[in-house]
């Protein structure tokens, strides 16, 4: 619940944004347009079930937020994100970069609430299967299988304009 400051994850201030635990909560602010600021709590996992509430309580609707798992490093995870306009996306950051995984734009739902609301997020890393999953209801299921393990984390972004800001709450990982 992010009640203890010292449960392992990053407490970080840069000029791209800031992770750090606030009011028994756990907030990314994103400080930068174009730009994803994650967090991790270094841990190892292979298949797990992520689970999270997240609020929007600052900065534009067109931004992205959720969670991650099978973060081997910085620049090799899986990422499961929604927006507070509606869209929802799985994709991964590989040495190719960033791209989402069967499709090719964020999609609509709307299992999504919108704008400074709190929505409940789980992700699936089940072998090769990835399933994203919205207040309940299973919004998209892709395959993949560049990476088998790693650790999970939190996730936002910004687009076109900086300022998202989202507080994390009720984490938990499990096994599926």
């Amino acid at each position: 619940d992010f009640s203890d400051t010292s449960s392992g994850w990053d407490r970080v201030t840069t000029e791209s944004g800031v992770t750090d635990y606030v009011d028994g909560v756990y907030r990314i602010y994103v400080n930068e347009s174009g730009t994803d600021v994650w967090s991790n709590p270094g841990l190892d996992f292979t298949d797990v079930t992520v689970q999270i509430d997240a609020t929007k309580v600052g900065g534009p609707e067109d931004n992205d937020f959720g969670v991650i798992c099978r973060s081997v490093d910085i620049s090799k995870f899986y990422f499961f994100v929604i927006s507070s306009d509606g869209y929802y996306g799985i994709g991964k950051v590989s040495d190719a970069g960033q791209e989402l995984i069967g499709m090719d734009a964020m999609q609509p739902s709307e299992a999504i609430h919108q704008g400074e609301a709190t929505n409940a997020i789980r992700a699936d890393c089940i072998g090769s299967s990835l399933s994203l999953y919205v207040n309940g209801e299973k919004l998209d299921e892709v395959q993949d299988t560049e990476f088998s393990s790693g650790d999970v984390g939190l996730i936002a972004g910004s687009f076109d304009i900086p300022g998202t800001d989202i507080h994390f709450d009720n984490f938990s990982v499990t096994k599926p």
